[in-house]
C-alpha cells in the first residue's frame, strides 16, 4: 500500500505539472501568430510602397509621352508655316524674280535703281534661305519629338506592366496578412487596435509644428494599405498630407521621403522630423519629441504615438524644413 500511495502521489504531481505548463504551451502559438502577422504586414507595407512608387513612375512616363507628343504637334505646325513661306518665295522665283545681282543689273534702269533692286533681291534671297533653314529645323525638331514620344511610350508600357505585377504581389500579401489577423486571439486584436492615451503637445511654430499638429490630430484613424486619407492612411500618405497642410510639398512614398530636406542624427531629432525605418526604407514616422513619434503603423493598428526606437531599426532621419 505505501508503494501504491507513493505512485499515486507521483502521478498526481506529474498531472499537476502538466496542467500548470499547459497555458504556456498555448501561449507560444499565439505569440508566434502575432509575430507572423507583424512580419506579413511589414512585407505587405513594403510591397504597397513599391506599388505606389511604380504608379508614380508610370505617371511621370505618361507625362513625358504627352509632352513629347505636344512638342511634335507644335514642330509640325511650325514646319507648315515655314513651308508656306518657302512656297511663296519659290513661286515668285518661277514667275520671273531672280535672286542674284546679274538679274538686278539687267533689269535696272539706272545705277540707283540697280542698287535698290540688288538690295531688295538680297533681302528676298535671305528671307528664302531663312525660311528654308527654319523649315529644316522644324522638321528636325518634329522628328526628334516623335522619337522621344516613341521611346517614352515604350517606357510607359514597361512601367504599366511593373505596376500590374507589383499590385498582384501586394494584393496577395495583404490578403495573407488579413487572413492571419483573423487567427489572432481576441486580446491580441484588442491590443493592436488600442491607441492608448492620445498625445497632445505644444508644437513649435512653423511648418514642422503645423505638420506635427495635423499628424497628431489623426490619432485613432485606421491604417489601410495604400490609403490617402482623409479618414484612413498608410504611413507615407499621413506624412505627405501632414506637410501639405503646412504648405510644404513632399513625395508620396517612403523611398523618396527618405531623400527630402537634410539628414540629422538620432540625438538631434526635433518635432516634425521624418524617421525612415528598415534597411529597405519602407516605413516612416514623424518625431513628436526626443523619445516619441507618431505614425500609421499597419492594418489592425490605428494611427498612434510610440517610442521612436521601438517602431523598428532606423535607416535615416530627415529634417524637411529648417
Amino acid at each position: 500500500m505505501p508503494g501504491r500511495a507513493a505512485r499515486t502521489t507521483a502521478l498526481a504531481a506529474v498531472i499537476a505539472a502538466t496542467v500548470v505548463s499547459m497555458p504556456s504551451a498555448h501561449a507560444q502559438p499565439a505569440e508566434d501568430a502575432l509575430k507572423v502577422y507583424n512580419d506579413l504586414t511589414r512585407e505587405a507595407e513594403k510591397l504597397s510602397q513599391d506599388h505606389l512608387k511604380a504608379q508614380g513612375d508610370l505617371q511621370q512616363a505618361n507625362a513625358i509621352v504627352a509632352a513629347a507628343t505636344e512638342a511634335e504637334k507644335k514642330a509640325l505646325a511650325d514646319s507648315e508655316q515655314f513651308r508656306g513661306q518657302v512656297d511663296v518665295l519659290t513661286e515668285a522665283s518661277f514667275e520671273g524674280a531672280r535672286f542674284n545681282n546679274i538679274s538686278a543689273l539687267l533689269t535696272s534702269t539706272s545705277q540707283q535703281d540697280f542698287l535698290e533692286r540688288m538690295q531688295a533681291m538680297n533681302i528676298i534671297a535671305a528671307d528664302q534661305n531663312e525660311a528654308v533653314a527654319r523649315l529644316d529645323a522644324a522638321l528636325t525638331t518634329a522628328q526628334k519629338a516623335r522619337t522621344d514620344a516613341t521611346t517614352a511610350a515604350g517606357a510607359a508600357e514597361k512601367f504599366a506592366a511593373d505596376v500590374a505585377t507589383r499590385k498582384t504581389a501586394m494584393d496577395a500579401q495583404v490578403s495573407t496578412a488579413r487572413t492571419k489577423y483573423q487567427s489572432l486571439t481576441r486580446p491580441q486584436q484588442q491590443t493592436l487596435a488600442s491607441t492608448g492615451p492620445k498625445v497632445t503637445v505644444s508644437a513649435p511654430a512653423g511648418a514642422a509644428g503645423a505638420a506635427l499638429n495635423f499628424a497628431l490630430a489623426q490619432q485613432g484613424e485606421p491604417y489601410v494599405f495604400g490609403a490617402n486619407g482623409p479618414d484612413s492612411w498608410d504611413c507615407s500618405s499621413l506624412m505627405q498630407k501632414a506637410y501639405a497642410s503646412a504648405g510644404v510639398s513632399i513625395p508620396r512614398v517612403t523611398y523618396d521621403q527618405a531623400k527630402v530636406g537634410r539628414a540629422v542624427g538620432r540625438g538631434e531629432v526635433a518635432p516634425g522630423d521624418l524617421v525612415i525605418y528598415y534597411s529597405g526604407q519602407s516605413h516612416v514616422a514623424m518625431v513628436v519629441d526626443g523619445t516619441r513619434a507618431v505614425h500609421a503603423s499597419t492594418e489592425g493598428v490605428p494611427v498612434k504615438v510610440a517610442n521612436i526606437d521601438s517602431i523598428g531599426p532606423i535607416s535615416v532621419i530627415r529634417r524637411v524644413v529648417g
